[in-house]
């Protein structure tokens, strides 16, 4: 990346803000030199954090306000009485071009309001998505949505499909991705009305890589596809899902090793490969939800992440930047409006 690229930061957003935010701030700015923060919140709190790191300090500024978006704040209420708040002032830092993206750990509803309600939505965008990746025998796949929009049409399917490829071009470095929608079945009678008219008017489009159908459950972990699409809904559960079972897992490993005398020598002969198995199922190395669908950039990073996890949500939104992720969706629903200029499931569009 060449040039400077500012990134606005909600300082008050997160289980552990300020003090996650700005150590965050400070690995990512060690990734990414070229990267200036805006903070956005209490400055009697997050000032004295940024000055123990004297190179962070010197790329950052830091605008003031006591004002918050708390966890369990409704959106809506959050967008009403919010103005003055260090969700929105890091918002609006966007829209008057003064930072190319938000990062936010505050709450996903309230981001997601003010996000919609100032950026808007990109052309041919009925609804923003919330995507994000995981990792998979195969690598990284992305799914989405994750829980913007509960009840979704297949127009809707189809425009997460094709903002969920550009994500996997752009963040996962993936070339050609697959794209597939997950219903009950692989079977084409299979699914409700919504994915079986979906994946008629994916099978027709024209996208770099390939549809590849339906895709179930197990696919999921299994990478079988490289994007997966679907409601808001049954992605959320998913994805909580797959993250329980995770842990689960983990604490089973964890209990067996202590098992026993033997299976405390087998713990340190194993150590090295479950170090690297433990790197590579690190949720902090995944986090970072990106706002698809949205005329600004905006991340959610989990808002009980750590300093590293912070840093990586930064990575997302620096990724998406960098790649010009927002004009390859623009350019990518400029072509499949160009080819189905007839379909009736693009009447939305």
């Amino acid at each position: 990346m060449t040039g400077s690229l500012n990134i606005a930061l909600d300082a008050m957003g997160g289980d552990n803000a300020p003090e996650v935010v700005v150590r965050g701030a400070n690995i990512a700015r060690q990734r990414f030199p070229n990267v200036r923060f805006l903070f956005f919140g209490d400055e009697g709190r997050v000032k004295p954090l940024i000055a123990r790191h004297k190179a962070l300090a010197k790329a950052s500024s830091l605008q003031h306000t006591d004002k918050l978006v708390a966890a369990d704040e409704r959106p809506s209420t959050a967008l009403r009485a919010g103005r003055n708040s260090s969700m929105r002032l890091a918002i609006d830092a966007v829209q008057a071009k003064e930072a190319a993206g938000v990062v936010s750990a505050g709450n996903t509803g309230a981001l997601m309001a003010m996000s919609k309600f100032v950026f808007k939505t990109l052309p041919g965008i009925d609804r923003p998505a919330i995507a994000s990746f995981y990792p998979t025998l195969r690598g990284e796949s992305v799914m989405l949505d994750l829980g913007a929009n509960l009840v979704c049409d297949a127009d809707n399917l189809v425009q997460f499909a094709i903002m969920g490829n550009v994500f996997a071009r752009t963040v996962l470095g993936i070339h050609r991705p697959t794209v597939g929608l997950l219903n009950v079945g692989s079977e084409e009678v299979k699914g409700h009305e919504a994915v079986r008219d979906a994946a008629a008017v994916l099978r027709a489009t024209s996208m770099p890589g390939e549809f590849h159908g339906f895709v179930e459950g197990d696919d999921i972990a299994r990478g079988t596809v490289d994007v997966i699409v679907t409601d808001g809904f049954t992605g959320n559960v998913a994805l909580k899902t797959l993250e329980g079972t995770t842990k689960l897992y983990a604490e089973f490993l964890r209990r067996s090793f202590k098992s026993s005398l033997v299976a405390r020598i087998g713990y340190l002969l194993a150590r090295p490969a479950l170090n690297a198995l433990r790197v590579r199922t690190d949720p902090r190395r995944y986090n970072g939800a990106i706002f698809l669908g949205l005329n600004s950039v905006a991340v959610k990073s989990h808002g009980g992440t750590d300093a590293l996890g912070f840093a990586n949500a930064i990575g997302v939104a620096v990724d998406m930047i960098s790649q010009n992720s927002l004009d390859k969706i623009r350019d990518d629903f400029a072509r499949f409006l160009a080819g189905n200029p007839t379909s009736p499931q693009v009447v939305g569009l």
